[in-house]
């Protein structure tokens, strides 16, 4: 479980998030809101990406400046290109496990297995540079998932994939043991979430049925004068 106590986030004199405390325990829980609410912020506190400025993060009971923390959360930034580093696929699917102890043909077991469970080995020996925008969005998720973390965090995966694209990583997510967090303005896939939570204005207005919250959500945004 990922716990904010008492979580607020000021960048200069902008109040980013105020004051937020929440438990996060479901095995699905998307995160909602318009623009500049916060809710990217509220994401990447969950490992380590920004840091509270008052209150706390704590994953399982340890905060997120602990290694025992951090590595039982993974997180697919919106933008897959800022997360591949390596110039091949094969490459970058080991970079992050060179440090994990196992040695070089572990690494690779493990690196096959993950893209054979779903499908992408004819990736494995790819240039990075020439994959497509919805497998760089897949290779990096596998990235994140050859690390074996509990909990996964993906800040907007949908955003920058075509109705096709979108409809695999939709259905690798599915096969997934972990739990994910999932910001996203993708409503049909926040209205399939276990839980909803609804940030605007650095607050959570809504949090609760995925059903019920997307409708709120849909309400209060038709009500918004144009």
């Amino acid at each position: 479980m990922i716990r904010l106590d008492g979580v607020s986030v000021r960048k200069g004199d902008t109040l980013i998030l105020d004051t937020i405390s929440v438990d996060l325990a479901e095995r699905r829980i998307g995160i909602i809101g318009p623009n500049g609410s916060g809710k990217s912020t509220f994401a990447r506190l969950l490992n380590g990406l920004e840091w509270p400025t008052r209150g706390s993060v704590r994953v399982d009971g340890a905060p997120t400046d602990r290694v025992s923390a951090l590595g039982k959360v993974g997180f697919v930034f919106q933008n897959p290109d800022n997360q591949i580093v390596m110039p091949m696929v094969d490459e970058d699917l080991a970079f992050g496990l060179r440090k994990s102890g196992l040695s070089r043909s572990e690494i690779g077991e493990r690196v096959e297995a993950h893209l054979e469970r779903f499908g992408l080995t004819h990736l494995n020996e790819r240039r990075t540079h020439e994959l497509s925008g919805g497998e760089k969005q897949l290779i990096a998720l596998i990235g994140v998932l050859v690390m074996e973390p509990a909990i996964i965090v993906l800040d907007e995966p949908t955003t920058l994939l075509d109705l096709r694209n979108r409809r695999i990583l939709v259905a690798l997510l599915d096969q997934l043991d972990q739990t994910l967090i999932i910001v996203s303005h993708d409503l049909e896939l926040m209205a399939s979430m276990d839980r909803l939570i609804w940030i605007d204005e650095g607050r959570i207005r809504g949090d609760g049925d995925a059903g019920d919250i997307v409708r709120a959500y849909r309400e209060a945004i038709a009500a918004e004068p144009c």
